[in-house]
């Protein structure tokens, strides 16, 4: 029988509470490579366009230096920690509780969108391939609508 894959590591520096859930996030790898194929693409683009040749070049070469970018920006975010709580508490993002936390579906993509303490918004998108299927599952759960459709 082959054995289950665990759901986060034995070296957390947070102890979870009873019954709850803890989930990695990660960047994904597809969104890293269509920032990078677009990055690709966006030059010829822009070179295909009926702009003209003199402003053309310049802005093809700032549109692959700003997709390279993104794509380099995007692959250096830290991964995260979100803690779903099995009661009516507040979920934790690195240890740290989250106010107004929401989690959508678009698909196969999940997102959840927050404010901290200090009043900031954040947000994260999980990718079918940063999230297994057991883990969709208990995020669908966790979230408000169930296991239902997205509007």
């Amino acid at each position: 029988m082959p054995r289950s894959t665990r759901s986060s590591s034995a070296s957390d520096s947070f102890p979870p509470e009873p019954g709850a859930f803890r989930i990695a996030w990660r960047p994904s790898r597809w969104v890293i490579g269509a920032l990078l194929l677009l990055s690709v693409l966006a030059p010829f683009a822009v070179l295909a366009s009926e702009m003209p040749r003199v402003a053309a070049w310049p802005l093809a070469g700032l549109a692959a230096v700003a997709g390279l970018r993104a794509a380099r920006r995007e692959a250096r975010r830290p991964p995260r920690r979100l803690e779903l709580p099995a009661n009516a508490g507040r979920a934790l993002l690195d240890g740290i509780a989250l106010t107004d936390a929401a989690l959508s579906w678009r698909g196969p993509l999940a997102f959840l969108r927050w404010r901290d303490a200090a009043g900031r918004h954040g947000r994260l998108s999980w990718w079918p391939d940063t999230l297994p299927p057991a883990q969709r599952r208990v995020l669908k759960l966790w979230s408000p609508g169930g296991a239902g459709m997205a509007p």
